[in-house]
């Protein structure tokens, strides 16, 4: 979205995944998750399911696992897995990751063609957004996932259908 509302120009058409052009207060899971992802980091792993293994205390959800564990990359000199944003940034920035840097919809919009995919299990996208979205963001439409907030993950068949039927109504 920032992206969008910053320079229109380089975005044909957007998506945001259960995000809303507000700020968000983070879960307390997130401040969790990155616990785990140090813990992973620390123990030097070399397999995907040795991380794995590590995380699953911080996470009984393998579908919100596999996402966190999608950042994982090997580190060439080491060959260990290493999380492709560094794990102290990803700490660092907690407490200001669910801002949104835009405030005045009449100063930055964004008038290209916009799907709005929500979790309707989740809070971050809940009604009372909805006119701010159509603010930002006229030309929006909106579909709800039966989801949380890990819409791809948890819902990825019904993500990928929503996607393409979009898309290709649109072309």
């Amino acid at each position: 979205m920032t992206v969008a509302l910053r320079t229109p120009k380089l975005v044909r058409a957007l998506i945001p995944v259960d995000n809303a052009p507000a700020d968000a207060v983070l879960k307390s899971d997130f401040a969790r998750y990155v616990q785990g992802m140090k813990r992973i980091v620390e123990a030097g792993v070399t397999k995907q399911a040795e991380a794995d293994d590590i995380l699953k205390p911080y996470e009984n959800q393998l579908a919100i696992r596999q996402f966190i564990l999608t950042n994982l990359v090997r580190d060439q000199d080491s060959r260990t897995l290493k999380f492709r944003i560094p794990v102290q940034i990803l700490a660092g920035a907690l407490d200001n990751m669910g801002d949104f840097p835009f405030k005045d919809p009449d100063l930055a919009r964004y008038d290209g063609r916009t799907l709005v995919i929500r979790g309707s299990k989740s809070h971050y996208v809940p009604d009372e957004m909805i006119p701010l979205i159509g603010r930002f963001f006229p030309l929006f439409e909106i579909r709800d996932i039966d989801s949380g907030h890990w819409v791809i993950s948890e819902q990825p068949e019904a993500f990928r259908q929503a996607v393409v039927e979009y898309l290709r109504a649109k072309d």
